[in-house]
Parts: structure tokens; sequence; C-alpha cells
């Protein structure tokens, strides 16, 4: 069985990810495939450079993530062009992966977690969709302590994703990770008895 988990920015997903991966899932994680696709020398990072221009690559070569970052999240159309750039590729590593551990052992759950989702219209890939949820508030809350943004960069980021209350309502499996680590991991043990390997 396969789950593409998702959520919104800072609600946590990489908690539950890593919660799951604990009780024997297999995770593939699509920002790190994302980050991979952006190391130096790989084609897609020669792409990005060359739609946005050499100032976004650091003197090393390296990407520069936080000029791309106020790029996009300013401006839709290159939001746009970025996702037309890396999704493709993203999309491409992740069923390699999924098919890869699918065949090495077709008991073990496989989830893979992709925070755009619903956005990228990836359900169908999956057998089941869990969103890790946390009110919006708390959202912003925690979007600004974690990456250090004001108010109004947090909320740059928040409306380029699809608003959690959408994402709840569309779970096939919901996680309220609002209530602290202890109610997170109970969830998780009630999923994991119900859903995991025998």
């Amino acid at each position: 069985m396969n789950i593409g988990l998702t959520g919104g920015i800072a609600t946590g997903k990489s908690t539950v990810s890593q919660m799951l991966v604990q009780r024997g899932a297999a995770l593939i994680d699509a920002d790190v495939i994302a980050r991979e696709i952006m190391e130096p020398g790989h084609p897609v990072l020669a792409q990005v450079a060359k739609h946005f221009g050499q100032d976004v690559l650091l003197p090393g070569g390296q990407l520069d993530r936080k000029r791309l970052g106020s790029i996009v999240f300013s401006d839709p159309q290159q939001r746009k062009a970025l996702e037309n750039i890396t999704h493709p590729a993203i999309r491409s590593e992740m069923k390699r992966r999924m098919a890869e551990l699918e065949a090495s052992d077709p008991n073990r759950l496989v989830v893979a977690d992709i925070p755009l989702l619903y956005e990228s219209g990836l359900e169908s890939l999956y057998d089941e969709i869990m969103v890790v949820y946390v009110p919006r508030g708390l959202q912003l809350e925690r979007l600004m302590a974690r990456d250090g943004l004001t108010r109004e960069e947090a909320e740059a980021r928040l409306r380029a994703q699809m608003d959690i209350e959408l994402k709840r309502e569309r779970a096939d499996i919901l996680i309220d990770n609002s209530l602290g680590r202890k109610e997170t991991e109970l969830q998780i043990d009630d999923f994991w008895r119900k859903k995991g390997p025998a």
C-alpha cells in the first residue's frame, strides 16, 4: 500500500513522516528530491539558472534559495515557471523510487511526503491521502517562528498553497497536529493498527 502525505507549510509533515518511518514505513520525500535536483551540476538547476538568471546562484554554483524564494513568492507567474521546471523531474524520480520500493517489499507501507500534492493534482497516484492539519493561525505562528519570517512573508507563503481547511476536507486520513506530540503519536498508532503491515 502507498499513501500520499501532505498538509501545509509548518503543519508538521516531517514530524508525522518520521513517526511513520519509526513504525516501519518507507519514506519518499519530495523536498529531499527537490533539493537533490538543485545541486550544482544537475540539469534542472541549470534550467532554473537559465530562466531566472545567474543571480540565483551563489559564487560556488549552489542555488541561492533565499534569492529565488523572494522572486517566486512575490510573483505567481514566476512561481509557476519554477514549478514547470522542477515538478516533472520530482514526479518522475518519486515514481521511480516508489516502484523500486514496492517491488523490493510489496507488503511495506510506502509514504510519499509531498507538500503540494493537491496543488499538483497527484491524488490519483496514491491509495489514500493523509493530511497533517493545524489551524491556519497556528500554522502562521509556527512558520514565522521556524523560518524567522515577518507576518507578511509568512502570509505570502501560505497564500502560495491551497488553504489548509480545503486540504482537511479532502483528506482520506486526517492527523490533527495541533494538540501536542503525544496526541499526534496516538493518532499515528491508531492509523498503524488499521493500515500498517500485519
